[in-house]
């Protein structure tokens, strides 16, 4: 029964491989992993989260949403729950040698109520899986005979429900959810995004941790060591002059905890700038400031201050005319980010195309602009009909939270769209989308007019309209942060617009990794609607 780790831990050399040997976790919200493993042969790990284990299925062909199918499922032995989100490479000689993907992971519950460690001795347990790629019920039951190696042999189905898809196959969906990454891709590159020798419970940071511009813990130590009026910072090979380091940014998030000053905020953009720097890079970059703090009046910011220096990049825009920006930052390395910081620069809009195509967007973006009477229930419906109609239409896209009130979904394209073209096509899908819930969606322009209702913004899909930044603060008590989340996050009970700031967010990475990253590269036409 789950809880019992010693086979696991007897099955593995954890001085050779970056598994977790792990300790029985505490019971707490159902997860579930999907991984698709290959070993000997490959297979995929079904694994479902009770009473402080994983409990564990090796699928030879995969689960599957077909409901005529029935798979063959081997009952393994349990895992840790540190093990949930690892992806990488198992060393070769080790059991379960070779190179492992997140095929698909969310939470799941047991069917109607019932008991699940009864069923699971029983040997028919029904589950309801709400994931990226698995949703509905799923059918384990166990088979009269063994599979000849002291495991029991299991079935594994998918019920006839409304998420039932004739036909479907695993294999026609082979990359990770977390990193968008295939198992070839995995095995070809496992050092350069994925730390060979950490335990699974800091396997994501691995995801982060493959650029050579991580900045060294030593570089936040020499900040610390500065007195307060500022001093010259040497950070990613650049000296910056910072200055009122301990001026007060932001205020207090609740009476407990302490303001935030700009050391701090300097110290975030340093260790956040090479995750975020993919969604900056080459981009020219709208900057909202704020120097006396985040509880005074901020103005945009967009020409480069001729004070600016001179290694810090620079697009002169040809198109400007007179009384417009002419020449704009763009924030092409690390040090560049903590140069916007210091700035007083609180808030980080890029523009959503490249300086060298400047009329060319690279993402169609859906703006969910809650109205004041919008609930954070009624956002989060606008928001899982958009992943419904993207899965529908076979389209890729990421929903991120603003860090405010808000969510935006971002779906990347191939070069050559227009802005007009983009526009059209996210109106098209959010008139569709409000068409089901016309209760909740204004599309009147001026706020008064829309009576308290949302807003799909559509119109944020032309040039010079700028989205915030993934990772970017937010001028908010506690400087909350917008945050890239994968689909089944919409359905956490825990999950608000605001729930991570710059205090929180860097342990979030370390756990999950960045759900943005398997955008990056992804070129792909936006279908007929």
């Amino acid at each position: 029964m789950a809880g019992d780790l010693a086979t696991y831990r007897r099955m593995r050399d954890f001085s050779r491989t970056p598994e977790p040997a792990g300790e029985v976790a505490a019971d707490g919200q159902r997860r579930f992993v999907v991984q698709r493993h290959r070993a000997r042969r490959l297979h995929y790990d079904f694994r479902l989260e009770l009473d402080g284990v994983l409990l564990s299925w090796a699928v030879p062909k995969g689960p599957t949403l077909d409901p005529a199918a029935r798979r063959l499922a081997v009952h393994v032995e349990d895992h840790p729950v540190e093990y949930l989100h690892f992806e990488g490479v198992i060393p070769a000689g080790e059991y379960g040698g070779g190179d492992v993907i997140v095929w698909d992971t969310g939470t799941w519950e047991p069917a109607k109520g019932a008991d699940p460690a009864r069923a699971l001795r029983k040997g028919d347990l029904h589950v309801d899986l709400h994931g990226e790629k698995l949703r509905g019920r799923f059918v384990l039951v166990r088979r009269d005979q063994d599979s000849g190696d002291d495991h029991e042999s299991w079935m594994l189905l998918h019920k006839r429900d409304a998420d039932a898809v004739e036909g479907w196959n695993p294999e026609d969906h082979p990359r990770s959810v977390l990193t968008g990454r295939t198992n070839e891709d995995v095995a070809a590159d496992p050092d350069r995004e994925w730390r060979s020798d950490a335990p699974a419970a800091d396997a994501e940071v691995s995801l982060l941790a493959g650029s050579d511009d991580q900045l060294p813990d030593e570089a936040i130590d020499a900040l610390e060591e500065l007195p307060g009026k500022g001093g010259t910072w040497e950070v990613f090979g650049r000296r910056l002059k910072v200055t009122n380091l301990d001026k007060v940014l932001f205020p207090a998030q609740d009476p407990q905890s302490a303001p935030i000053t700009k050391r701090e905020l300097l110290a975030y953009a340093a260790r956040i700038a090479p995750v975020a720097l993919p969604y900056l890079q080459g981009r020219p970059l709208n900057m909202h400031r704020y120097p006396e703090g985040a509880d005074r009046p901020g103005f945009w910011h967009k020409e480069r201050p001729q004070h600016a220096p001179s290694w810090l990049e620079c697009w002169e825009n040809p198109d400007a005319e007179n009384g417009e920006t002419q020449a704009y930052v763009v924030v092409d390395e690390p040090a560049a980010l903590v140069w916007v910081a210091n700035f007083g620069a609180l808030e980080w809009h890029p523009w959503t195309s490249h300086k060298d195509a400047s009329h060319e967007p690279t993402y169609a973006l859906v703006d969910l602009d809650p109205g004041e009477n919008t609930t954070w229930d009624d956002l989060l419906v606008l928001a899982r009909l958009h992943r419904t109609a993207l899965d529908h239409l076979g389209v890729v896209g990421r929903p991120k939270v603003t860090g405010r009130r808000g969510i935006q979904v971002w779906i990347p394209i191939r070069p050559g769209y227009t802005f007009t073209e983009t526009r059209a096509w996210v109106e098209q899908l959010s008139r569709t989308v409000g068409k089901v819930v016309p209760e909740l969606v204004s599309w009147k322009w001026e706020v008064k007019a829309r009576k308290g209702l949302a807003r799909l913004d559509y119109t944020q899909n032309a040039v010079n309209k700028t989205l915030v930044a993934p990772y970017s603060p937010r001028p908010s008590p506690g400087a909350p942060v917008s945050v890239p989340i994968a689909w089944h996050e919409l359905d956490d009970p825990e999950l608000r617009p605001d729930r991570w700031t710059i205090r929180t967010v860097l342990d979030r990475l370390q756990t999950v990794g960045d759900p943005f990253r398997s955008l990056l590269g992804v070129d792909q036409e936006l279908p007929d609607l």
